[in-house]
């Protein structure tokens, strides 16, 4: 049997509400203290490693967080979060400015911080959002998004030099991307890298810059993109679209594109979860007699026998006309309805007569009562309770 995996807020030893920079800074103390390069052969010290990075990967990615809080483990059931340590992405957290802090701590700052920062880079990922109605969340929908988006240079091919030019190799880092300064205390030499200021990291300077794209190798422009947002969804869960954000350093590839969905507030429906809540009026005659009413659900109208009796604020269940899983379309919560029976304010003298008479032979109006009492003549102690009932 597998392992239970643990909660990964107490992995990381933060609270629930904890913010990013408290999850960051819980993150690098647990990855400094058992990272496999500072405890060679120490198995568990990997796995606490691999823990610690599985749990940070969630609670440092929005879109994950929301899905983790809301389903838990079961969120990223099947390796559906991406590859990496036990199946997830760590492409979306700033893993490489944690481990260069954590080998900076160890090494000075020296030469793998230095090659790291200067080799290919993914992009940032760029957010947008998207309005969606309560059916469409329901059921699912393509959008059509239109936003800005960068592409690269064809006058330069995104080297960002001028056409028959080349960037040259940056001479104040020689193109490692940084620039190491050392230090002399009583406590020994510091060594600190810092970004070369010249190339801004990349190691390349651009004497004459391309024309169209002013030296960025990317120009931007308007685009349409085609949004596919599942079934299920709810409100403020978002839809990653791979290698639609800004564009990666050093031939690093593209970063994604995160569209927040909002979901539009619908007038007879409420959504908790996977189950959907209505209220519906049903007569005082269906709810003392029974009959069917009509009930509007996601899937249109359902008829509905109401039961002979059904008191005020009773509450019945449509199975299977909730809101489909995320992770499987073909499950679907349930309908909870409300049904409210309503008093008429106007009658008339017939139906007012009608009721005076239901009332009487209900046996529970005053004046039923007071009937009760002038054919009771069993005693005079039974009569005494009476009068005393109604002083």
């Amino acid at each position: 049997m597998a392992e239970q995996k643990r909660d990964y807020y107490e992995v990381l030893g933060v609270d629930r509400g904890a913010d990013d920079a408290s999850i960051k800074k819980a993150y690098r103390q647990l990855a400094k203290k058992y990272h496999p390069d500072m405890n060679p052969g120490d198995a568990e010290a990997e796995k606490k490693f691999k823990e610690a990075s599985e749990a940070y990967a969630i609670l440092s990615d929005p879109d994950k967080r929301r899905q983790y809080d809301q389903f838990g483990h079961s969120a990223f059931e099947g390796g559906g979060a991406g590859g990496g340590f036990g199946g997830f992405d760590f492409g979306g957290g700033d893993f490489s400015d944690i481990f260069g802090d954590i080998f900076g701590d160890f090494f000075g700052g020296g030469r793998s911080s230095g090659a790291r920062n200067n080799g290919p880079m993914k992009g940032a990922n760029i957010r947008t959002s998207v309005s969606i109605t309560f059916e469409e969340a329901v059921f699912g929908v393509d959008k059509e998004i239109e936003l800005t988006l960068k592409d690269t240079c064809k006058t330069c091919n995104g080297t960002g030099a001028k056409p028959g030019t080349s960037p040259e190799t940056c001479h104040k880092c020689g193109g490692r991307g940084q620039v190491v300064t050392q230090h002399s205390t009583p406590f020994g030499t510091i060594r600190n890298s810092q970004v070369c200021p010249d190339c801004g990291g990349t190691g390349k300077v651009i004497k004459d810059k391309c024309p169209d794209c002013h030296g960025s190798g990317y120009i931007a422009s308007r685009k349409k993109i085609q949004v596919s947002i599942p079934a299920g969804i709810d409100n403020g869960q978002s839809v990653r679209i791979r290698d639609k954000g800004e564009p990666g350093v050093n031939g690093g590839p593209r970063g994604d594109l995160l569209v927040e969905v909002i979901v539009e507030r619908h007038p007879i429906f409420q959504r908790q979860d996977m189950n959907i809540f209505s209220t519906v009026p049903i007569s005082f005659p269906i709810a003392a007699l029974g009959g069917e009413v009509v009930i509007d659900t996601v899937d249109g109208k359902v008829v509905y026998d109401v039961k002979a009796g059904t008191q005020t604020d009773t509450r019945v269940r449509l199975r299977g006309k909730g809101v489909p899983s995320l992770r499987n379309k073909d499950i679907r919560g349930d309908h909870y309805v409300t049904l409210v029976v309503q008093v008429p304010d106007k009658l008339s003298n017939e139906a007012k007569d009608l009721l005076r008479k239901f009332d009487q032979e209900s046996g529970n109006s005053l004046e039923a009562v007071k009937n009760m009492e002038g054919k009771d003549n069993s005693g005079d102690e039974k009569k005494d309770k009476k009068r005393k009932f109604f002083k």
